[in-house]
């Protein structure tokens, strides 16, 4: 199983978690983010070069799933999430160890 991590655009969220979905993620956690670093600057995001904000949210998708599935639902993102512009966001795959349902005691890509 592997961990999928995407940073993006909070105005690309609902088409992205929609694209997802009919992707048939097996489940998608969204969290708003304050990033620092990676070459951030948030001046890029304004509208009005007076206005400076040290944090501005971005958008982190987290998807646990198969392995087989990691290459067509990073495709997903990339495709939903391409603006083209500086700031569309970085992506992340980790290995998961293992998965436990709670309610069932399911394990394994049997619990996602």
């Amino acid at each position: 199983m592997k961990e999928i991590k995407a940073y993006i655009r909070t105005e690309v969220l609902e088409r992205t978690v929609k694209a997802l979905e009919e992707a048939k993620a097996p489940g998608i956690t969204v969290v708003t983010v304050h990033p620092v670093g990676y070459g951030f600057d948030p001046n890029y995001f304004t509208t009005d070069e007076s206005i400076t904000k040290r944090y501005w949210d971005i958008t982190k998708l987290e998807v646990v799933c198969a392995d087989k599935d990691v290459d067509r639902l990073v495709q997903v993102i990339s495709g939903s999430s391409y603006t083209g512009s500086k700031g569309d966001g970085m992506i992340f795959i980790s290995p998961v160890e293992t998965a436990i349902r709670i309610r069932t005691g399911e394990k394994g890509e049997a619990a996602l």
